[in-house]
């Protein structure tokens, strides 16, 4: 039976003061009993004699229970293994007494850390180990959460730098040494003015003016120079580091490479490349899908948000898709596109990514299916947006919380740290009571909402906005509820024409759990919504004029220099018969001129697609697959199974497609024979070019100059349909397009 700490009082105290009997070792018991810091003491082999109740309350077991065991039992393998190390260089002698921080397993198997401080007793025949055990386990939370934020800033795609009140670097995030140059060596401690331009000194005290006079900078827009001596355009957010007596002690900005962006601004035309950098901006992919299939078409900026190289998802199905999300998300994914299939409503939904690396991404996504005739689904259509960013402030904001929470002595309430956070967060964001009533705004918010209104804290949201939507204002209402609402777009008219915006609205809860109102969290995106309206519209016109410009030189090279070089053939042949020497000279120039005759119908022919407007589609399209294989010396196995009359865009769309796969597979394949096929399957047309020949990478050709590729694909978006590209170099081609079209018509 374990002895108790009564009958273990003979080994304490030692010494003079325990023999001339002036210390009652009922005071020992005492203070062991009442110390609110666990103690052990324990034999050498480890195992706990006499235990306070300090240390039965940290680890939830009786004294008892803990007296049948070892120290060694009640932590994970990896902890308990450096702790036993120590301990017998204790057993020893080797050492004395030693400090270590670990884990231990409480009774319920949840993981609790303590701080070991470890001594040895041998000051009597039967040596004693002393153990105090501090728990530590709030302390390890809060490390393990600024150990999260410093990820988040080491993370970062934004430039993050700290500096002193002098304008001396003191942190350097990766971020800022790829956008700048600089090694954090080679950064902290040098003056922050290495990276402004030398004609724009004058802005750095004009800020830190600004934010000594209490105003804040936000998304400030100006230049600043590399390592390299390169400029580069950023936006800047900076705000004061303050001590804990609000002694602003230091400065903190981000920086953000906005380059790419003014270029796109400066640059933006018709372009699919300038497309491209658009969406890459905007940080979001379209796709389309087609419903009986399962195939997806997807935008060039898609694969980027799931961590794939452009064109990897080219003619990929849902069953690919599967595996890009996160497996704890997929079933409320399938559930969303199950639903929207079933109700055709437009539906949003947020999931997990899991890129090739191993790294997670979050991507909002909005989608729409479409309906046929019969009221089928036939296809889906949306956007994908990533929102890591958004998700990672918002995770460090709520576990913030709860950290401090715990710590009562930081902040005075939860709602004060909400106010510090709204007040400072370089986004639209309001935090109102359940009156609906402003009790902090951010400057983001006030730019954007709220100008000529200095005054607003206070007042009803409603009094600013009197003309605010029922449909809002029922959003406001299930968010004091308890419910999370999210849009990723809205759209409304107000002042200034339509408006669109990003937003969320989520209820904030006071220190007692109760729901004290709300945080709206808003988005301007007008301006990407009428960059990706102009874009597709100039998309559209682009197509629309080159079919016009390709008409009209039809005709000029049909109606007018066709005609003079047929009446010059005419002219020539005539010579014949006259008793000149040149005789046979003629008939080498009537022969030429022949040629270049037919070699300029062809092209009127290639400009014009004049036999589609006057035999039809399929006809037009076997009558110039003839004539392209005469004048290549090439067979051209032309096949059709469609017996609808097709309409003439889809006609026209199919026969430029062709008429670039065909020039394509001339140029690079290197065969003598290319399969065309053409069918009809249940209200689709399905055109194949296949040949054997030496094939390509299309990812490498995706990224040429060329626009080839792309001009195919936009012109089969442009008419709802989808195409496929699958090639592997010495593997041969195959470019599939599959176009939807009313039969009835």
């Amino acid at each position: 039976m374990p002895p108790n700490i009564d009958s273990a009082l003979h080994f304490w105290p030692t010494g003079e003061a325990a023999q001339s009997g002036t210390l009652d070792p009922r005071l020992f018991r005492d203070v062991f009993n009442a110390n609110p810091i666990g103690i052990v003491v324990e034999n050498l082999d480890g195992q706990p004699l006499f235990v306070n109740p300090a240390l039965c309350r940290f680890l939830g077991f009786t004294e008892g229970e803990l007296q049948t065991r070892r120290r060694v039992d009640f932590s994970p393998k990896e902890d308990a293994e450096k702790d036993w190390a120590l301990f017998q260089q204790l057993r020893v002698g080797a050492i004395d007494h030693y400090q270590v921080e670990k884990r231990y397993f409480r009774s319920d198997g949840s993981l609790v850390w303590g701080s070991l401080k470890v001594s040895l007793l041998n000051s009597h025949s039967s040596p004693l180990v002393l153990t105090v055990v501090e728990d530590i386990t709030e302390k390890k939370s809060l490390e393990e959460l600024r150990f999260r934020q410093v990820a988040i800033v080491e993370s970062s795609e934004d430039a993050i730098i700290c500096k002193n009140v002098d304008g001396v670097i003191t942190s350097w995030n990766p971020a800022a040494q790829q956008l700048f140059g600089y090694t954090e060596g080679e950064a902290v401690g040098r003056p922050v003015t290495i990276l402004i331009p030398p004609e724009l000194l004058h802005e750095e005290s004009n800020l830190l003016e600004r934010i000594g006079s209490g105003k804040r900078i936000k998304q400030y827009e100006t230049t600043r120079v590399t390592k390299a001596g390169n400029r580069v355009d950023v936006s800047l957010t900076i705000f004061p580091i303050r001590d804990s007596a609000g002694k602003t002690v230091g400065f903190a900005k981000i920086a953000r490479d906005i380059t790419e962006r003014k270029r796109a601004e400066e640059e933006l035309g018709s372009s699919e490349e300038r497309l491209r950098l658009a969406q890459r901006a905007a940080g979001l992919g379209t796709f389309e899908r087609d419903v009986r299939t399962g195939r997806i078409t997807w935008s060039e900026g898609l694969e980027s948000l799931y961590g794939l190289p452009p064109r990897s998802l080219e003619g990929k199905t849902t069953a690919f898709f599967k595996d890009l999300i996160h497996a704890a998300d997929h079933e409320q994914a399938v559930r969303l596109v199950e639903n929207a299939l079933k109700t055709g409503q437009p539906t949003e939904g947020e999931w997990r990514a899991i890129w090739p690396d191993g790294s997670v991404h979050w991507i909002a996504s909005r989608w729409q299916v479409l309906m046929d005739a019969r009221g089928e689904p036939s296809r889906v259509v949306g956007v994908n947006m990533d929102i890591t960013t958004r998700k990672q402030v918002e995770e460090a904001l709520w576990e913030t919380n709860r950290a401090l929470e715990a710590q009562g002595s930081l902040l005075r309430s939860r709602e004060e740290l909400l106010s510090v956070f709204v007040k400072n967060v370089p986004a639209a964001v309001a935090m109102l009571d359940r009156e609906m009533r402003y009790l902090q705004v951010s400057d983001r918010w006030c730019s954007d909402y709220l100008r000529g209104r200095p005054q607003i804290l206070g007042h009803s949201h409603y009094e600013i906005f009197p003309d605010m939507p029922d449909r809002w204002k029922e959003v406001h209402r299930r968010a004091l509820q308890g419910e999370t609402l999210r849009a990723d777009e809205d759209r409304w008219e107000g002042q200034g024409g339509t408006h669109w915006a990003r937003w969320e609205v989520r209820p904030w809860k006071t220190s007692e759990g109760a729901v004290g109102g709300i945080l709206i969290l808003a988005e301007d995106i007008t301006r990407r919504k009428q960059m990706e309206e102009a874009l597709s519209d100039l998309s559209r016109k682009l197509i629309e004029s080159q079919e016009q410009e390709r008409a009209r030189i039809g005709r000029e090279l049909h109606d007018d220099i066709n005609q003079r070089l047929a009446l010059l053939a005419v002219e020539l042949s005539q010579l014949q018969d006259n008793p000149f020497e040149i005789q046979s000279r003629v008939q080498e120039l009537v022969k030429q001129v022949s040629e270049i005759s037919n070699d300029v119908q062809a092209l009127s022919h290639n400009l014009h697609a004049s036999k589609l407007e006057y035999l039809g589609v399929v006809t037009g399209i076997r009558g110039w697959c003839q004539e392209f294989g005469e004048r290549q010396k090439i067979e051209i196995a032309f096949q059709s199974a469609v017996t609808s009359v097709l309409p003439p865009e889809i006609g026209l769309t199919l026969f430029r497609v062709l008429q670039e796969a065909l020039h394509n597979a001339i140029k690079h394949s290197g065969v003598k024979r290319i399969e065309v096929q053409l069918r009809e399957d249940a209200g689709e047309v399905d055109l194949a070019v296949i040949d054997l020949g030496r094939g390509f990478d299309v990812n490498a050709a995706a990224q040429g100059k060329g626009l080839g590729l792309s001009s195919m694909r936009e012109r089969v978006r442009l008419v709802n349909g989808t195409i496929a590209i699958e090639s592997k170099p010495m593997a041969g081609t195959t470019i599939r397009v599959r176009v939807p079209f009313d039969v009835s018509e």
